[in-house]
């Protein structure tokens, strides 16, 4: 498993230029992925029983952004933090970062620090980690 301290992360794009609507919270990993597997866009990287598939079995578009997370996180660079939301169907919807968010899912990370909307604050309380 990966420690989370380890990891270097920095701002995404989006909380760069408008910092005033983003907040930055850590969240559960596992609460996550729960409520992402009734996202349309699920199915590319959780198999039918909602757990991140292995390499091998991502769609071909896929596997190069796992393998680059991958390869960031062995040569120690830093990471984007990834941006979430609630959905239309009142589930997580990874917005930007999905391969960085489950990547380190699939690598063992409980808590991973992401960037919600303001106006999502109240939404996301059950999905931000009890750290310890």
């Amino acid at each position: 498993m990966i420690n989370l301290k380890s990891i270097k992360f920095i701002n995404h794009q989006a909380r760069q230029s408008q910092p005033e609507r983003y907040l930055d919270v850590t969240v559960s990993a596992e609460a996550v992925i729960s409520s992402y597997r009734t996202s349309l866009f699920s199915f590319e990287w959780l198999d039918a029983a909602g757990k991140i598939k292995d390499l091998a079995a991502l769609p071909e578009k896929e596997r190069p952004k796992r393998e680059n997370v991958e390869k960031a996180l062995k040569n120690g660079a830093a990471l984007e933090k990834p941006v979430l939301g609630i959905g239309i169907q009142d589930n997580v919807e990874i917005g930007s970062g999905r391969a960085v968010f489950l990547t380190l899912a699939a690598l063992g990370v409980k808590h991973i620090p992401v960037h919600i909307p303001v106006t999502h604050k109240d939404d996301f309380k059950t999905f931000i980690a009890a750290l310890d």
